[in-house]
């Protein structure tokens, strides 16, 4: 992934400490599109109507927002969306992943911390049931002056976060690579097929024929393993692909969209919008309206 002409935070987070809060009022958004290496845990009140773009995720905000990062290379911003805004309250809260020992996260306890910071590599979205649970601790971990105390009032915020069963991934699987070392030796082999074919037309019967599985087992089996069905799987990774093209490249949208797999401009166009929410036209707009070039 060609990240380099992006902004790269340096925050204010030392080796020595465990981790870094900063809460702000402000009237507007005017932070560029940027990724660091640190996790990100971002609250945000009264923006509603503002953008959040995570990835190739635009989305809309409401009153309240909650968001985790947790990908060195995972771009992302808020933006005003052409909304006029009187009083913004954000806190934003930087940590070093290691504060957990990996054997730490492999006990039963940390479990659910575990698999949030996994799903955290492509930015995670929370439930407003969940935001109003912890928002007040978010706001009272500005005040507490001792560091030990505060780390423990982190952990479990991070706790409560992590068993929020209506929490949202926000990035495609396909906008950057990403380890399968968690799936089976079959999942990783169609997904590696896929990824290599996924320019040409590729029917379903010839992805089951080539891991010697039926139609009908096959589909099963991708809907089990991926949560999507093949042509889902399919068209996601073509547009995360597509997705990745439009930011960085100059191509047209008609040379992407053929590129990708898509044989039909207008198709191209009618599943990014519904996926994505926006046309390839208004995406690439979009977001180079909060890029830096450096």
């Amino acid at each position: 992934m060609q990240i380099s002409n992006l902004f790269r935070e340096v925050t204010l987070l030392s080796v020595e400490d465990c981790f870094v809060i900063n809460n702000r009022t402000k009237t507007e958004f005017n932070y560029p599109i940027h990724f660091h290496p640190e996790f990100e845990i971002n609250f945000i009140e009264n923006a509603k109507g503002a953008q959040r773009i995570v990835g190739d995720s635009f989305e809309e905000i409401d009153d309240l927002e909650l968001c985790l990062i947790g990908n060195e290379s995972l771009e992302h911003a808020w933006m005003n969306n052409n909304k006029r805004f009187s009083e913004i309250f954000e806190i934003t809260i930087h940590f070093h992943k290691d504060i957990f020992l990996e054997s730490l996260l492999n006990k039963n306890q940390f479990r659910s911390i575990s698999v949030m910071f996994e799903n955290a590599k492509k930015g995670i979205v929370f439930s407003r049931k969940t935001i109003e649970s912890v928002k007040d601790r978010l706001k009272s971990l500005i005040t507490i002056q001792n560091g030990f105390y505060s780390v423990i009032e982190l952990l479990t915020i991070l706790y409560e976060l992590s068993i929020d069963e209506d929490s949202r991934i926000l990035c495609s699987n396909t906008f950057f690579s990403q380890d399968d070392s968690s799936e089976s030796r079959r999942v990783q082999k169609v997904l590696r097929y896929l990824h290599d074919n996924y320019q040409k037309e590729i029917r379903l019967l010839d992805v089951a024929n080539y891991v010697n599985m039926s139609e009908v087992s096959f589909s099963r089996f991708m809907k089990k393993r991926t949560g999507k069905n093949y042509i889902e799987y399919l068209n996601d990774l073509r547009l995360g692909i597509a997705s990745r093209c439009l930011i960085n490249s100059n191509k047209t949208i008609a040379e992407i969209s053929f590129e990708c797999g898509f044989n039909n401009l207008s198709n191209f166009n009618r599943i990014f919008k519904k996926r994505k929410g926006y046309t390839p036209k208004e995406f690439r707009e979009n977001y180079s309206k909060m890029r830096i070039l450096i």
